[in-house]
């Protein structure tokens, strides 16, 4: 693999890339991560000395600071747009879809369908439609907030400080006030961070009493939510939303090679 070229490339939307080849046992490799050093951020690339993967930058947008990603598996192509939001790099794993081979066209594919769909009815210049701030939608991180003048919120439900998270140790979102409606009730704690069923729950504890003790809460999979006020997050700026949004997330989770992305927002 020609590191000297993905250094270039990665160089010239201001950018420091490392190779880091694991050897212990236990160590992450064979994936992207934002790291850090006296100098500032950089991409680090994590392999082991077989690896059989080959990276290449298939397009490339300095103004924007951006770069789309390829890496070629045996019998697998992944995809993933690194570059600059706001404070702080970050690599993304993209969805696949059919001719998707520009920046643009990843930052799209990151959109849900919905929030998409919407934007185009709403934005005239496809441009604004990427934007953080717009017409349609505000944008933080991997989390789009849709404003919903119609939906009709119980207070009594609401609740306050609340975080949002895509899970596997992300730094969570934190919500000044948050409703949910619908979708099904999960318990989940440090051992099942995905969450189990009620009736599992209770198999779980009534085999093993001891795990009672692993501090579960009871939290809703699938289920519309609504925020409103301050949405904070130590990477990004705090935004402030005026009246209730509805909450979608990108769509990264869709991506092949969303498990060789080490980084976590």
């Amino acid at each position: 693999m020609e590191f000297e070229l993905l250094r270039t490339q990665f160089g010239r939307m201001g950018a420091r890339i490392h190779v880091t080849y694991v050897t212990g046992r236990g160590q992450r490799a064979d994936g992207i991560d934002i790291r850090a050093d006296n100098t500032g951020e950089y991409f680090d690339i994590r392999l082991r000395a077989n690896d059989s993967v080959d990276y290449e930058v298939i397009d490339l947008r300095p103004n924007m600071r951006h770069l789309l990603l390829l890496a070629r598996r045996e019998g697998s192509k992944e995809k993933y747009l690194c570059g600059h939001d706001e404070r702080h790099w970050f690599v993304c794993a993209v969805p696949e879809r059919q001719g998707l081979t520009s920046v643009v066209a990843a930052m799209e594919a990151l959109q849900p369908l919905e929030l998409r769909a919407l934007a185009e009815r709403t934005i005239r210049r496809g441009k604004d439609r990427l934007r953080r701030h717009n017409e349609a939608f505000i944008r933080q991180g991997e989390w789009f907030f849709i404003p919903d003048a119609r939906v009709i919120v119980d207070e009594r439900l609401t609740h306050r400080n609340e975080p949002i998270s895509r899970g596997n140790g992300s730094k969570p979102h934190m919500c000044q006030l948050l409703y949910r409606h619908g979708g099904e009730v999960v318990m989940v704690c440090h051992r099942h961070p995905t969450g189990v069923a009620p009736e599992q729950y209770r198999q779980i504890v009534q085999a093993q009493p001891s795990a009672a003790q692993w501090n579960w809460r009871s939290v809703r999979h699938n289920a519309t939510v609504y925020v409103r006020g301050r949405i904070s997050h130590p990477d990004h700026k705090t935004i402030v939303l005026d009246g209730w949004h509805r909450v979608l997330m990108n769509t990264e989770n869709e991506a092949p090679g969303s498990h060789h992305v080490v980084f976590l927002d």
